[in-house]
């Protein structure tokens, strides 16, 4: 757990001895110097629709390292948590992704691919082809927009249904939004009780902000918690 230090969290104990671990963004963290080597690249945009493209996509994305996959419904802030997990600022709007988005971290002594499939409808079909290659699934949820945790929930667990081991992030995103779902209410909207006794499980509030020139402690805690999972099961 030391590995962690800095990040203000409460752990809770849940049916079936699941560890289950919520945590807060009021600790306060020191602007940290990253020594990380990052590359960024996008899949070409008409990826979800040419079946050659779509080819050229896998190709373009293939992990080289260890890969984490970012996925959520469309417009819950994957775009802008790439940003800060990259160790960027947000400096302008990002739109939607319409393809496919990666984002290499190369740590000291291991690399980190983390790559995003656009959520939109046509997209979701890809979410499964990549699943199988992913240690780490980050599924983002827009935490503002109850009437689409219904359909946030139904893809969630039709994901994880496949690989009862699969360590599962959640990012609770947009806490920051008047009349955000808080964490707890979301972890029984999300029915994330029943995602298997066997699974790492994570549950994190996090928001992000045009033009914050440094990253909230929230998705620092994310970023570092993911990294840490990758070292452990290397």
């Amino acid at each position: 757990m030391s590995a962690w230090r800095g990040a203000a969290l409460l752990g809770v104990a849940v049916s079936g001895g699941l560890a289950f671990y919520l945590y807060t963004s009021s600790s306060s963290r020191k602007k940290q110097q990253h020594s990380d080597s990052v590359r960024a690249e996008r899949a070409p945009e008409n990826s979800r629709s040419n079946p050659e493209a779509e080819s050229s996509a896998r190709s373009e994305v293939r992990s080289s390292g260890s890969q984490v996959l970012v996925l959520g419904l469309d417009g819950a802030g994957k775009t802008s948590l790439l940003h800060y997990f990259a160790g960027n600022s947000l400096i302008q709007d990002v739109t939607p992704t319409e393809g496919f988005n990666a984002v290499s971290i190369n740590k000291e002594d291991f690399h980190v691919e983390f790559l995003e499939i656009g959520g939109t409808e046509n997209l979701r079909s890809y979410w499964k082809k990549y699943l199988c290659k992913a240690q780490v699934l980050v599924y983002v949820v827009d935490s503002s927009d109850a009437r689409r945790f219904p359909l946030a929930k139904k893809h969630l667990h039709e994901l994880i249904a496949g690989d009862p081991h699969l360590a599962l992030v959640v990012l609770a995103n947009k806490q920051d939004v008047a009349g955000a779902c808080g964490i707890t209410e979301l972890h029984e909207a999300l029915s994330l009780a029943e995602v298997g006794d066997e699974r790492k499980l994570f549950l994190i509030g996090t928001y992000v902000k045009k033009g914050d020139s440094e990253i909230p402690s929230s998705v620092q805690d994310a970023r570092d918690l993911i990294f840490h999972m990758i070292s452990d099961s290397r």
